[in-house]
């Protein structure tokens, strides 16, 4: 009767107040599980679903029909779309007059994701400029085919405010003018008086000439990012400044070989910047001193791998911008405890510093971050060997931490991670690459009080067997988990962590060689969310190589690299049984020769990308 009287309840609910209790909910797991209760609330999700990431370009046109009010489409995972089949989703669909209209899809839409889409070239993307009146975000990252032509395409979407075309190889100073001149062509991006955010990432094709046309365009531009464009110089970056002074970020990491004078003149007018990158640059104690004198808005900068960053420089650049939440000075070996002291006393305000391979920092660094930076949530000190159990104490009382990277801290050990599992518990990402100290007991503290953890890195981590492995299947949240060359792990391991890590996505055993087949067929059978699986160099065997590859419909992405115990026929039977869904493969590179025309052909038709190793 109680049940019957709360199901009565919740049925009663009106419209409005199932679509509140429905945005309430922040995890797509929990969504999924609202929308497989009942057709009703299937229908409050259809009508307030606003992101939609495809997996399988051909359930798009489903998708679409479904989902008529987005606002966000992410095709990155869909290489195979072209300019045939965005032509398609914008017209009818089917026969007769009564097909259902797909373009109604596009009229609301205001972020596109079209990364790595290698197909698609300029009369699609017109195409798509054209049927997405509100598109505001466009990402072309890595399409490395597109130039001047595509950018000139996108010119037709007029209220346009970011555009990221990063590793796109092909555009040149042509191309970037279209982006910057305003009013000269209809089809020139540079009519996109909105623009905000334009990303040029790695296009070897952009130089100084280029980023002149910035300083007459994109009146609202607020951030660019031109970090390792090799043709681009302080001259460049000059243009940029001097035309934007309301500029809020600057990415100019591995494109600078000095930080100039005249660009620091130039940018004491960026009271308003936020952020600035200029990794590998080498970097002058004036440097500091005019940053931290103008640029007192700082919340986050980037000097990795900088020349000249020492001690004092730090501490002047600190001691004024006092508001920084973001600091990475990665590879700046100069750096010891007095700079980190520094840090820790004035941004108390820190939630991420980055200083891998900083390796004068010890547990007196440490200790200060502990006493005063207690709203640190991510910290990388990869390879600080000066990192100990001592050390890993006093960090321990950050207790916001959410993401810590260890790798090769040869001197921590089981202790150690204790402190953090004990004190920790919001940790969701944790890197211990080549920690020979860690083991089973580590693992087990870990397990008893980092139940968020999601991603983990135990590659050489030489004493882990599979009672560690045991204590990480506790681990219900774990999606991401690197385990190479655990040489005492065997398919009782493999078989524990499929059973408990139920969203497990991504698996990297490589050189896992005593893992038998039992535990190979464990995850089959277990972890259907499985999207990336690297097997290189196991024992694996034919049937349970067929298996993983057939049983696991998520699968994307396989590294299949010198698998011993398989046969070519059992590889060409495994890659026959995913070759729907699989987006990418690397495989042995003397298998080009012996794998049949046949399933490489429909590979490749399919848009696989194979990598032979």
């Amino acid at each position: 009767m109680l049940s019957f009287q709360s199901s009565k309840n919740v049925l009663s609910l009106t419209e409005d107040l199932l679509v509140r209790i429905y945005e309430l909910l922040a995890a797509e797991s929990d969504r999924k599980s609202f929308r497989l209760v009942c057709r009703e609330f299937r229908r409050i999700d259809t009508l307030t679903r606003r992101h939609l990431r495809v997996i399988r370009i051909e359930f798009l046109p489903i998708l679409l029909r479904k989902y008529p009010r987005l606002q966000s489409l992410d095709l990155s995972a869909c290489p195979r779309i072209d300019d045939g089949v965005v032509s398609l989703l914008l017209t009818r669909v089917g026969p007769g007059s009564n097909s259902p209209i797909l373009g109604h899809w596009a009229w609301g839409l205001k972020s596109l994701v079209l990364s790595r889409a290698t197909g698609l070239r300029f009369s699609g993307l017109e195409m798509l400029a054209r049927a997405c009146p509100c598109l505001e975000s466009v990402d072309v990252s890595y399409c490395c085919g597109f130039g001047d032509r595509e950018a000139a395409a996108l010119s037709s979407a007029v209220g346009l405010r970011e555009l990221n075309m990063d590793k796109c190889l092909q555009l040149t100073d042509v191309g970037l003018a279209k982006i910057a001149v305003t009013n000269e062509s209809l089809h020139s991006i540079a009519s996109l008086l909105k623009l905000e955010v334009l990303g040029l990432m790695a296009c070897p094709l952009i130089d100084d000439v280029g980023l002149q046309f910035i300083e007459r365009g994109c009146p609202s531009l607020k951030v660019i990012d031109v970090s390792r464009c090799e043709g681009v110089s302080s001259s460049g970056l000059i243009f940029v400044v001097r035309g934007h002074r309301n500029l809020l970020e600057l990415n100019a990491g591995y494109c600078l070989s000095e930080l100039s004078t005249a660009l620091l003149h130039q940018m004491k007018n960026l009271n308003h910047l936020e952020v600035i990158r200029i990794d590998g640059a080498r970097i002058s104690e004036t440097s500091f001193q005019v940053i931290s004198a103008n640029c007192k808005s700082l919340v986050e900068i980037g000097l990795s791998k900088c020349l000249g960053v020492t001690n004092m420089g730090i501490m002047r650049l600190v001691s004024a911008c006092i508001n920084l939440r973001v600091l990475n000075l990665t590879c700046c070996h100069s750096i010891t405890d007095a700079a980190i002291s520094a840090i820790a006393y004035s941004c108390r305000s820190l939630v991420c510093l980055k200083v891998e391979s900083c390796n004068m920092i010890t547990e007196k660094g440490l200790c200060q971050l502990g006493s005063f930076c207690l709203l640190l949530e991510e910290i990388d000190l990869t390879d600080c060997c000066g990192v100990n159990d001592k050390g890993l104490e006093y960090l321990s009382r950050c207790s916001e931490l959410s993401s810590l990277k260890l790798g090769l801290c040869t001197n921590i050990s089981n202790k150690g991670l204790s402190y953090i599992g004990f004190n920790c518990l919001k940790i969701h990402e944790l890197d211990l690459y080549r920690c020979t100290g860690i083991g089973d007991d580590g693992l087990e503290a870990l397990s008893n009080g980092c139940k968020k953890l999601r991603k983990l890195n135990l590659s050489y981590c030489n004493e882990v067997s599979d009672r560690g492995l045991g204590y990480i299947g506790r681990l219900e949240e774990l999606s991401d988990l690197e385990m190479r060359a655990l040489h005492k792990i065997t398919g009782v391991g493999l078989e524990a962590v499929a059973v408990g890590c139920k969203r497990l996505a991504d698996l990297d055993m490589k050189h896992c060689e005593k893992v038998g087949d039992s535990g190979f067929w464990a995850l089959a059978y277990y972890s259907k969310n499985l999207r990336q699986i690297n097997l290189s160099y196991c024992g694996i065997s034919d049937m349970a190589l067929c298996m993983v590859m057939g049983n696991l419909s998520r699968l994307q992405e396989a590294k299949l690299v010198h698998l011993s115990n398989c046969t070519v026929e059992g590889v060409e039977l495994a890659l026959r049984a995913c070759c729907v869904r699989i987006k990418k493969v690397k495989l042995f590179a003397p298998l080009r020769f012996m794998l049949s025309s046949e399933i490489l052909e429909i590979l490749h038709a399919r848009g696989c990308i194979i990598r032979w190793d």
